[in-house]
Order: C-alpha cells, then sequence, then structure tokens
C-alpha cells in the first residue's frame, strides 16, 4: 500500500492530511488543561491559586523549548517517520496517564515529560513537509497542515464542558486513547523524503557527528537574517502564548463568564479566525512570492500588524463585542504570520539544517511563552493581566519594524550550493 501511495502525484498533499491529524492531537492534548483548571481544582487544590496553574503551563514550555533544538538537530539527521510516530505515540500515553493522576506534582512531571515529547514533532513535521512541497505550495501546504493545530486549540476549549458533564478523568483519557492508536495506523501510511544526502552508508563517529552538529550551527548563526527570525519568531510568541494559555481565563473573569462557557468561546473564537488566517495566508503567500521575493515576508507583516489592535482591545475592554472582536483579529492575524515563518526560514537556510534551524526558531519563541505565561499567572493573582496584554503590543511593533529593515532573500528556496556559495 505505501508503494502505491507513494507513486501517486497527490501522495505530498496525502502527507500534509495525515500529519494534519497529529497536529490536531499535538495542541487538544496540551490545550485541554488550560480550560479544565475549576474541573481539577476540586481534586487537586493547589490549583485554586493562578501562579501554581501557571507553573503547570510553564513547565510544559521550558522543557518543550530546551529540547526544540535538540529535536531540531535530531530531525535533520535521523529519520522523521520515526521520529514524528514515537512522538505521538509518547505525548498520547502521557495524556492518558494525565487521567489517572491525584496531585499536583504528577500532574507537574507529566506535563513535564509531555512537552519532552511534543518537542519533536514540529520541527521533523514541518521539514518534511516543506521537502514534500516545494516553490509555490509550500506556504499553502504548511497552511492545512497548520489548521490541524487551531482545530485541536478550539477543540481543547472543550475540556470543561466535557468534564462538566462525565470528568476530567475521561476527557484526558479518551484523547490520549486516540492518538495511541492513531500512531499504530500511522506506521503505515507515511514515508520519509530526504532532498539531500545523510551519510548512512558508513560508520559515522562521535567525533564526527559533532563536527557536522557544530557545521551546522555555524551555518545558521553566521547568517545574519537567521538571527533577526529568531527575534521575529520570540517576539510574537509573547502575545501568542499569553493568549493560548490565559485568554479562556481572561475571558471568564472579564466577562463574569463560567469557565465551561468561556473555555470554548476564547479558544474557539480565536482558533477559528486563526484557522481562515492560515489558509488566506498561505494562499497569499505562495502567489505574492511568485512576484516578488519578500511576497511571504510582507504576508507574514500583514498578519502580524492585526494582533496590535486585538492586544488592545484585550487590555482595555471589559465588554463582550470588542474583546470577541479582539479575539478575531488576533486570530486571524497571527494564523496568516504563522504559516509563514518556516517557508521565510527556507529562503535563508538550506534544506539540510532547516528542522535544526526551526528547533532552536521554537527553543526562542517558546522561552518567551514560558516567561509570559508565568509571569501572567503572577499578574492574574495581583488583577493585572489586562494591562500586560496591552504592553505586548509594542514588543510586536519592533519586531515588525526589524523583519521589515533587515531581511533581504536572495531566493524562494535556499539550496546546499547557494548555502555553501
Amino acid at each position: 500500500m505505501i508503494a502505491r501511495l507513494n507513486e501517486r502525484k497527490s501522495y505530498p498533499w496525502i502527507v500534509v492530511g495525515l500529519l494534519w491529524f497529529v497536529a490536531l492531537l499535538n495542541y487538544l492534548d496540551r490545550q485541554l488543561l488550560s480550560t479544565m483548571k475549576s474541573a481539577m481544582m476540586v481534586d487537586i487544590p493547589e490549583l485554586t491559586k493562578a501562579e501554581n496553574f501557571g507553573l503547570l503551563m510553564a513547565i510544559f514550555l521550558w522543557i518543550y523549548a530546551i529540547m526544540s533544538p535538540i529535536s531540531g538537530i535530531i530531525a535533520d539527521r535521523l529519520n522523521r517517520k520515526n521520529i514524528i510516530i514515537g512522538s505521538l505515540f509518547v505525548w498520547s500515553g502521557v495524556t492518558l496517564a494525565m487521567g489517572y493522576a491525584n496531585s499536583f506534582n504528577q500532574i507537574y512531571i507529566l506535563r513535564g515529560i509531555m512537552g519532552f515529547s511534543e518537542a519533536f514533532y514540529i520541527p521533523a513535521a514541518l521539514s518534511l513537509i516543506a521537502d514534500y512541497h516545494q516553490g509555490k505550495t509550500r506556504s499553502f501546504a504548511i497552511a492545512i497542515h497548520t489548521t490541524g493545530i487551531y482545530l485541536g486549540q478550539a477543540l481543547g476549549g472543550f475540556g470543561a464542558t466535557i468534564s462538566k458533564h462525565f470528568s476530567w478523568h475521561f476527557s484526558f483519557h479518551s484523547v490520549g486513547l486516540l492518538g495511541v492508536l492513531y500512531s499504530i495506523i500511522l506506521i503505515f501510511f507515511i514515508e520519509e523524503k530526504k532532498t539531500y544526502f545523510v551519510e548512512a552508508s558508513q560508520k559515522i563517529t562521535f567525533s564526527q557527528e559533532f563536527k557536522q552538529l557544530f557545521k551546522g550551527l555555524g551555518i545558521l548563526f553566521g547568517n545574519i537574517s537567521f538571527w533577526v527570525l529568531l527575534f521575529y519568531f520570540s517576539a510574537p510568541s509573547l502575545p501568542g502564548w499569553a493568549a493560548k494559555n490565559w485568554l479562556p481565563t481572561l475571558f471568564s473573569e472579564t466577562l463574569n463568564l463560567d469557565m465551561a462557557v468561556a473555555g470554548p468561546i476564547a479558544t474557539i473564537t480565536i482558533s477559528m479566525a486563526s484557522f481562515i488566517g492560515v489558509l488566506v495566508g498561505g494562499s497569499i503567500s505562495d502567489r505574492w512570492v511568485m512576484k516578488n521575493i519578500k511576497g511571504r515576508i510582507y504576508t507574514s507583516v500583514i498578519g502580524l500588524s492585526l494582533t496590535i489592535p486585538a492586544l488592545f482591545l484585550f487590555g482595555n475592554y471589559t465588554t463582550i463585542q470588542p474583546i470577541i472582536l479582539g479575539a478575531i483579529l488576533f486570530g486571524l492575524g497571527f494564523g496568516i504570520y504563522d504559516t509563514n515563518n518556516m517557508p521565510i526560514l527556507c529562503q535563508f537556510v538550506s534544506p539540510r539544517y532547516r528542522a535544526t534551524g526551526y528547533g532552536i526558531m521554537n527553543f526562542v519563541g517558546i522561552s518567551a511563552g514560558a516567561v509570559i505565561t508565568e509571569f501572567l499567572g503572577k499578574a492574574a493573582d495581583k488583577g493585572g493581566m489586562r494591562d500586560v496584554f496591552v504592553l505586548l503590543l509594542f514588543v510586536v511593533i519592533a519586531a515588525i519594524a526589524l523583519q521589515l529593515i533587515s531581511l533581504h532573500p536572495k531566493t524562494i528556496d535556499m539550496t546546499e550550493e547557494q548555502s555553501n556559495s
């Protein structure tokens, strides 16, 4: 069956479809916790304190961040199919186990393991899609994959609703079991595709591996454009992760809604807007870059600009209409921005180092997310969460200005030869 699938012209899109559901589970599993605080704190009283809840979110992000560069390096050297399937199996097993947890420490440890296992997915998946889709379909292919992320984030908002009718244990059990089963199915339908040669025919010593590692890191960090991309990726991660982890709480407190209602409203509004944003952003970017080599960059900037009024609305209004409008603008803009990160990276980094590059970008972005998540936990206890959202818009403005001034791509798709020249 694999051989027959590989022979089809549509197989690159089949790969996107297969990974789409993995992306959905990737965010569904991590997002469940953010809306089930009220249900879980009945059994785990430590969660009544927002600072402790922030620690649960942050431990995931810190470990995810630390592991991202390592996972990227591994993905560039080893079989990405095996990495993707193994990652899915482990984090789904962790989700299943969280349904059996009965203490804060157990949840804390499991969130850390989830961060470790989930970190291996995105660099491997995006670089694999980038290898299957080159040129004019790359942004749209990644956009379709990214819709799975946002749908998973939206469905995670129903964790509180499911736990209200069944239990929070059932939410974790059902989603975890689904992922374990899908990881087994995936073995038979997805194949690796490297667009560069990896020395596998001869025995590679540890010394040679380290030389290759440092060579790759040297190439990346010797590229000034990569440094700009690191800041451009990390700066929007501050409001991005703030929205993902704390917007349900902001909706609940600002609009005086029960979390079972506020959770789905917050996650569905922002995620469905992002769902549309990635499709729009991917389509526009693929067309624009064929006419203007900075088309992907301009598309990304337009998207990120939409988050600025959104952050202003989050921080200055307490009625439902402007808050919902802010969520729509934020989701739409962040989706347009999000779908173009890997395609822009492909304009400056060759295929051999893209997973590593994206892993490093994930490290700085998610580290920023961990910082803001912990900070907002403390701010929430003091009633200052809305002020933080307003301050974040200035970070976004700085990121936009830096990208427009500093990024000057020379090609749509950087090759090995261009990278070495």
